[in-house]
């Protein structure tokens, strides 16, 4: 057992100064009930990058080696003020193999498997877990694909336990060519669940549809309005989950959805009775959410966060939502990524642009190990 572990950091202090940095800190020897964990992948997503950068400018950074300072905005400087000179350690999940466990029997029994865990501070060599917090792997899965069991996985089916639970028959995502809105589609295919993807551009249109999305609608072409319409006039979508946030697109996708229940229906100024529901899971757009209320009155618009969504959903549906993830791992909720680095190549200035730009298909893995 090493005595020293490295892994890496995000500080704002008030003059607005952003530093992620990778720090050589004590390994503290496990208690009872955890394991130590050789961290082996974890991946960047969304998510993390709201902790690591934010709305930070990346592209006027100072990058040395093993560290970046950044300056974040004046303007979003209110929206921080509670993690002002807070050191945070990044990387919500990741997986590895169990080198050292505690005498508890839940602890040693996990000695020598590999495991992922959805619990921050995993952009670290090794890092120290409460064994009940750890998903053993099955054994024909590597690190590499059980690195992301969790964030991703378990927000699409998250989805689709809010669509049955809420009483909806069909959705509609947004920014669905990425790896979360692929392994949608599988989910939905799967299950049966029609689903309207919306993509902004053609060649995400094109990747979707080859690998067999029926309803696929890009708001970048000049037939958006008519083709989103359509979509959800043969779907019967009444439910939304938007990765986008800002802008006009979810209003767009909620109008659609009162046009498609007024469709032979009687008048009524305050609208359909159809219940049309909205959530925005994601800040691909910072900008404020336009809504042009032409939607009627029997709406509702609010945010989708993982973690308490999976405490409201329930024990019975967690567990059911577990085992179908550690089933399908690498078919359903197989992840793709551009490029794997070390910690330190994470920190580079031509990773970290290219990473946080946040595109399509540019998914990194950190090995924190090499």
């Amino acid at each position: 057992m090493p005595n020293t572990t490295r892994h890496m950091t995000s500080t704002l202090d008030a003059d607005g100064r952003l530093t992620l940095a990778l720090e050589e800190v004590e390994l503290p020897a496990p208690t009872a009930s955890q394991v130590v964990v050789q961290v082996e992948a974890a991946p960047i997503n969304p998510s993390d990058l709201g902790l690591l950068f934010g709305p930070a400018d990346v592209t006027g950074a100072e990058y040395s080696k093993g560290k970046i300072v950044a300056q974040m905005p004046a303007a979003a400087m209110r929206a921080f003020q509670g993690r002002l000179g807070l050191t945070l350690p990044a990387g919500n999940e990741g997986a590895g193999l169990v080198i050292d466990a505690g005498s508890d029997p839940a602890a040693q029994v996990l000695l020598g498997r590999r495991v992922t865990a959805f619990v921050g501070g995993m952009y670290a060599r090794h890092r120290v877990i409460e064994a009940r917090d750890c998903m053993v792997l099955p054994e024909n899965v590597t690190a590499r694909e059980g690195a992301a069991a969790f964030v991703n996985p378990l927000t699409a089916l998250g989805f689709v336990e809010c669509l049955h639970a809420e009483g909806h028959r069909a959705m509609v995502h947004t920014a669905a060519a990425s790896n979360l809105g692929q392994m949608l589609h599988r989910i939905c295919a799967a299950d049966g669940i029609p689903l309207v993807n919306v993509v902004r551009k053609p060649e995400q249109a094109a990747l979707l549809r080859s690998i067999g999305a029926r309803y696929v609608v890009d708001s970048s072409a000049d037939s958006f309005r008519q083709d989103l319409q359509a979509a959800i006039s043969e779907t019967g979508a009444t439910m939304a989950f938007d990765a986008i946030g800002g802008g006009p697109l979810l209003g767009q996708i909620m109008g659609a959805m009162e046009v498609a229940a007024n469709s032979g229906s009687q008048y009524s100024r305050y609208g359909s009775t159809s219940p049309k529901r909205g959530y925005i899971y994601g800040m691909l757009d910072p900008s404020p959410t336009i809504l042009n209320r032409n939607f009627g009155f029997v709406w509702d618009v609010s945010g989708w966060l993982l973690a308490p969504v999976m405490e409201r959903l329930g024990q019975a549906a967690r567990e059911r939502m577990y085992a179908r993830v550690a089933a399908e791992l690498t078919t359903t909720f197989a992840s793709h990524y551009k490029a794997e680095v070390t910690l330190e190549a994470a920190l580079s200035r031509e990773a970290v642009l290219d990473y946080n730009a946040r595109a399509t298909g540019a998914k990194y893995l950190i090995l924190p190990n090499g």
